[in-house]
């Protein structure tokens, strides 16, 4: 089982996806705070969300899994993260609702722990090897 794990999460794919991962917090963030300059704060958020999926989606494509960018391939890319947003969650209302820790270390642990989950889901459902 040890074995199984580092070789789904110590490798160049893994790491490339903590970058990238890095880059699409980033692009939430800025994103969200210019559409926040026309919308309200809610509504802003969301597309800073969806605009910095649509980045993440196409990134992962073309410099971890090398693939093609389709529109199914990215509906099924925006499903994949379904799990880690309620991971996350729950964790956060965990960690900082119910047992009183601070917000920003809640959302530390609710992101580290939420990267696994999502690089399998992302790899196994969306970016899956044909074989041929």
């Amino acid at each position: 089982m040890i074995q199984r794990i580092k070789e789904q999460f110590i490798t160049i794919e893994f790491l490339k996806f903590i970058c990238i991962g890095m880059i699409n917090t980033l692009n939430g963030t800025i994103f969200s705070y210019l559409y926040s300059m026309y919308l309200n704060a809610n509504i802003s958020f969301i597309a800073g969300y969806v605009t910095s999926l649509g980045i993440a989606y196409f990134l992962n494509s073309r410099f971890i899994f090398r693939q093609g960018v389709t529109v199914r391939q990215g509906i099924k890319f925006a499903l994949s993260y379904i799990p880690n947003f309620i991971i996350q969650n729950t964790i956060v209302v965990i960690i900082y609702n119910m047992l009183g820790y601070p917000q920003l270390l809640a959302y530390i642990i609710a992101a580290i722990l939420g990267i696994p989950i999502t690089f399998i889901c992302i790899k196994l459902f969306v970016f899956k090897k044909k074989h041929t």
